[in-house]
């Protein structure tokens, strides 16, 4: 309980009055006293006959996970029990990931209840609060603001915003599982998953000859692989320094939970098991595989756990548990990116272990900025030395991608913008058996 600007108006009026009693009627200087306890008593009548804060109740209802650049809208019923003012002043204090649309606002109280709406502004993905409702109102005669201070603590998960494109995922998948069915097929051939050794005959791969068996039993023999429909998707995501540096305005680490999510309402609404593996200089989530799309909820929610990270990322460390957790085949998602030789060559070095049984798609973030840079006409001396650099960084990139190629790693090389677009397309080519 405070005075309101008016009381104090009131209350410094006195002094102009004492003062000029004292000038010109030195005999009614008690005139300013007494206004000044006629001030305090008005402001003590206030506080009686005003609302008190014991006998207001909140009703909140805050959405529990929003997506990054999507604002929801959230709410609070304020309920009076007793004499009720005519309006109340509501703020809200948040997280520092979310912000609250307006901070603050003014709202009429009809029948000793008010509803407030407000908007809950993500920032950046994560984990927030809304921390604190504050209410303040006045007393009838406006000397006295009442408030009231309501400790919420309500989390909300913010999580990337894949609403716009679920209506593609959704189209993409009538499309496919009148194709492909929901029920695994075995087709011999053209698959992934070894099946068994036959005669090598002419028009077959001649990549699928096996040259140890072949000197082994004397004679020409081939891997026969069958079609996995039925798939184990295991996203590892690389959460490092530079996976958090933008990338057209947006971090990659964001792109690629897009895109992570986009795949993963496909591959669950087609009948596939889904998990997501992230790391930096050490291991951050593990998630266990889940199915059906129910679960692609439980995947929202393992992504908004993911945090940004200054961390330099650890290669051998984050694939190599990962390579240890998985206990049967499975086609492994890998989203990170590198700015030297130096880790792109351990990059590579642990994705060989983890070809040895696993099938790899690997997401190449393509830079058009460096792409520009490069090829931009230079107008002066730093624009030229500006464009050798960048060439020479994208030069690095294609090396360290084509032999990512040649190990057999499915390279998806498209613009940042059509990621998700393009790592649908290498899934189904996988679930089609022609990977």
């Amino acid at each position: 309980m405070y005075p309101t600007a008016r009381m104090i108006g009131v209350a410094l009026l006195g002094v102009p009055l004492a003062l000029a009693a004292g000038l010109y009627a030195p005999q009614f200087w008690l005139v300013g006293a007494g206004w000044m306890l006629v001030a305090v008593g008005l402001f003590l009548l206030d506080a009686m006959i005003s609302a008190a804060p014991s006998q207001l109740s909140f009703a909140a209802k805050v959405p529990g996970a929003i997506g990054v650049a999507r604002p929801e809208n959230a709410s609070v019923r304020l309920m009076f029990e007793g004499p009720a003012p005519s309006s109340v002043e509501f703020a809200v204090d948040t997280g520092t990931l979310i912000e609250p649309v307006p901070e603050r606002q003014e709202t009429t109280v009809a029948g000793g209840t008010a509803q407030v709406d407000f908007a809950i502004k993500p920032l950046r993905r994560g984990e927030s609060f809304v921390e604190t409702l504050w209410t303040r109102w006045q007393g009838p005669l406006g000397l006295v603001w009442k408030q009231r201070k309501h400790t919420l603590h309500e989390k909300v998960a913010i999580i990337p915003n894949i609403a716009s494109i679920k209506e593609e995922a959704r189209r993409l998948f009538e499309r496919e599982s009148g194709q492909m069915g929901m029920r695994a097929q075995l087709r011999t051939g053209e698959g992934t998953e070894f099946n068994a050794l036959k005669e090598f005959e002419p028009g077959m791969d001649r990549r699928m000859i096996d040259w140890k068996q072949t000197a082994k039993h004397g004679r020409l023999l081939a891997r026969e692989f069958k079609v996995e429909e039925n798939l184990h998707i295991v996203f590892a995501l690389d959460t490092g320094r530079l996976m958090c540096e933008p990338l057209k305005g947006l971090p990659r680490i964001d792109r690629a939970i897009q895109a992570m999510l986009l795949l993963s309402y496909v591959a669950l609404r087609l009948g596939d098991r889904v998990g997501i593996f992230a790391f930096d200089e050490k291991p951050k989530i593990a998630s266990r595989t889940v199915s059906g799309a129910h679960a692609f909820s439980a995947l929202q929610y393992v992504a908004s756990q993911i945090d940004y990270s200054t961390a330099e990322t650890n290669f051998t460390l984050g694939l190599t548990q990962l390579a240890g957790e998985l206990q049967r085949r499975a086609v492994i998602v890998v989203f990170t990116d590198f700015s030297d030789t130096t880790s792109a060559e351990l990059m590579v070095e642990n994705m060989k272990r983890l070809l040895a049984r696993h099938l790899v798609l690997f997401i190449a973030f393509r830079d058009e900025e460096l792409e520009s840079m490069a090829l931009a006409e230079p107008a002066e001396t730093a624009d030229v030395s500006r464009a050798v650099l960048a060439d020479g960084m994208l030069r690095e990139r294609e090396l360290v991608t084509t032999k990512l190629k040649r190990l057999g790693v499915n390279v998806i090389d498209v613009p940042v913008d059509k990621i998700g677009a393009g790592l649908i397309d290498a899934y189904l080519t996988v679930k089609r058996g022609a990977g």
